[in-house]
């Protein structure tokens, strides 16, 4: 069993055990109890109401941070042609056809965002079993598979912040909202748009309360509960 350090206790001593904190105030406390050396991720949890073995029950998008998530983002480009011309200088890190995709199948992963076009699918398709289980295939769904007139948008989303939510089997997201090294307001700002869009996002099969538990923390400190109602009255109307 692994044993708390002091440093962790006295964070964890600066949260209330059956307290619910309201978004600003967790924000707030979730920085003061961000103690440790490096800059801490900031993460959100939540926990829904959707059985994610039901396809009308599958929560998956994305969200743009007004405030980015605060690490550089690499971005590969699956395409050809004149929307090579138009990746590059969007800013992708990575861009090509047939030569990225023997580097994936060769176990190279490097990158946090996949982008492709259309005519690339019939192509990347086997890159599934490279790709899928990091969240990294293309996906018309989440906006990932995109014509060349919206590859410059694309990318430049997801340079400044493009975030995918999507439930793992139980239920829950996890998901990262910025740095302990981000003001409060800029923290905030994330959450809140995070939470906007989670919430539209609501599957027609869930019945019943969808948000039932949210929680703030940081990579190496105690979770901050908070107050569900509050946080989602407003975003539910």
């Amino acid at each position: 069993m692994t044993t708390a350090t002091k440093r962790y206790k006295s964070a964890k001593e600066l949260v209330q055990a059956d307290g619910l904190y309201e978004a600003s105030e967790a924000v707030a406390l979730v920085k003061k109890t961000a103690t440790a050396k490096f800059d801490e991720t900031i993460e959100l949890h939540i926990r829904t109401g959707a059985d994610p073995r039901h396809a009308d029950q599958i929560v998956r998008g994305v969200t743009v941070l007004p405030h980015g998530v605060g690490k550089p983002v690499r971005v590969t480009v699956f395409t050809d042609g004149e929307a090579m011309s138009i990746a590059e200088q969007a800013g992708a890190d990575f861009v090509g056809n047939d030569d990225l995709i023997q580097r994936v199948q060769g176990g190279w992963v490097d990158f946090d965002v996949a982008i492709a076009t259309p005519d690339m699918m019939g192509k990347i398709g086997g890159l599934g079993r490279y790709l899928g289980r990091r969240g990294l295939m293309p996906n018309p769904r989440t906006g990932t598979v995109v014509q060349p007139d919206d590859l410059a948008r694309t990318i430049d989303e997801s340079k400044k912040g493009r975030v995918e939510y999507r439930l793992d089997r139980s239920g829950l997201m996890h998901l990262a909202i910025g740095k302990a090294s981000f003001e409060e307001h800029q923290l905030l700002d994330n959450l809140l748009t995070m939470m906007d869009n989670i919430v539209r996002a609501r599957p027609s099969g869930v019945k019943g309360q969808f948000i039932l538990a949210a929680y703030l923390t940081s990579t190496m400190g105690p979770s901050v509960p908070m107050d569900v109602v509050s946080l989602t009255a407003v975003k539910e109307e």
